[in-house]
């Protein structure tokens, strides 16, 4: 299946809703309307045959010169001599961005990439979670939300993935500030049963033998 017959595939399911796209080659890219992305997520991976979810992340925005346009230029098509189609203007802080895999199961071979996008303004939440769809999307879910506080609407119970709780704000904010402390936390104390590090060195019990 050619980019063209995916773009095709994907336009004529959401219609108006794709915003932008482009590509050369494997590398796909489209955006989305936000409300869609489920939807467009579900079709790539059962329709289309995009088995594998490489990566699930974010981009602030926030002081990207002439940041409002549809599709972040992307460093993949940096290589492929794609032109960058912006024709749409939409709102929204926050860039989503799934990166898919088709991968043939037999060969092991990439028969196919793509990347869908999406827009969210700041302090709303997300499309609806994947990780039922790629239980992988479980963590990466939770490293957006960790790190840019953009999360799925339907994961109320999100988890910080990296730092710890009591951590204040998202630091790939674009307006975190870089001198911000954050409050200091007592250790965890130790499970029961928990080795020893002397336990864990070598013990000599013979010349020549090393339990």
């Amino acid at each position: 299946m050619t980019e063209t017959e995916l773009l095709d595939a994907l336009k004529a399911a959401l219609g108006a809703d794709v915003l932008a796209a482009g590509g050369v080659g494997h590398d796909l890219w489209a955006q989305v309307a936000k409300g869609r992305v489920r939807e467009a997520l579900q079709l790539f991976k059962g329709t289309l045959g995009f088995n594998v979810l490489v990566d699930h992340t974010a981009a602030d925005l926030l002081k990207w010169p002439g940041g409002h346009w549809a599709g972040v230029w992307d460093p993949c098509q940096a290589t492929q001599g794609g032109e960058h189609e912006r024709r749409t203007q939409t709102d929204g802080r926050f860039e989503l961005t799934w990166r898919l895999m088709r991968l043939d199961e037999k060969s092991g071979l990439v028969e196919g990439r793509a990347a869908l996008k999406c827009r969210v303004s700041d302090g709303e939440a997300g499309p609806p979670s994947v990780r039922d769809l790629w239980p992988c999307a479980d963590w990466l879910e939770r490293e957006v939300w960790d790190m840019f506080g953009v999360k799925p609407n339907n994961r109320p119970d999100l988890k910080r993935l990296l730092l710890y709780e009591e951590f204040k704000g998202h630091p790939l904010r674009k307006d975190y500030p870089i001198a911000k402390r954050q409050p200091l936390v007592a250790p965890l104390p130790a499970p029961e049963g928990r080795i020893a590090p002397e336990q864990l060195r070598p013990r000599v019990t013979d010349p020549g033998l090393v339990e």
